[in-house]
């Protein structure tokens, strides 16, 4: 059981276990051979308000936080798949933002953590 955040412009690696983006938008410069994805979970992703309110601010990331987390909460269906995965390997969350700390990424393995600890 391991969740793991990885900036999608770094190599894949065997101990990724299950790739998934969870960003809303393709990363630039990114071919779909290159991500070697096993699935793209764009609805899982910040609403677009969200996102553009954010505006990857490092001020604003603790609001981003609540609000995204608020976000989650009424999305069990997409939020149960993930936490399936994380059960039974390890589930690498990947994301394009260049700031490692704050980014949805980060928000989302913290709210599958506390998932997998109730």
């Amino acid at each position: 059981m391991t969740i793991r955040t990885k900036r999608i412009y770094e190599e894949p690696s065997p101990d990724d276990g299950r790739r998934v983006l969870v960003d809303r938008l393709w990363p630039r410069g990114v071919s779909k051979e290159q991500a070697q994805l096993d699935d793209w979970h764009k609805e899982i992703a910040p609403s677009e308000e969200l996102r553009e309110w954010f505006d990857h601010d490092p001020e604003r990331f603790g609001g981003f936080r609540e609000r995204y987390r608020d976000e989650l909460a009424d999305r069990p269906e997409l939020v149960r798949d993930l936490l399936d995965s994380a059960r039974s390997g390890t589930l690498t969350l990947l994301y394009a933002a260049t700031d490692e700390q704050h980014n949805n990424a980060v928000v989302l393995a913290e709210y599958l953590d506390d998932r997998l600890e109730e």
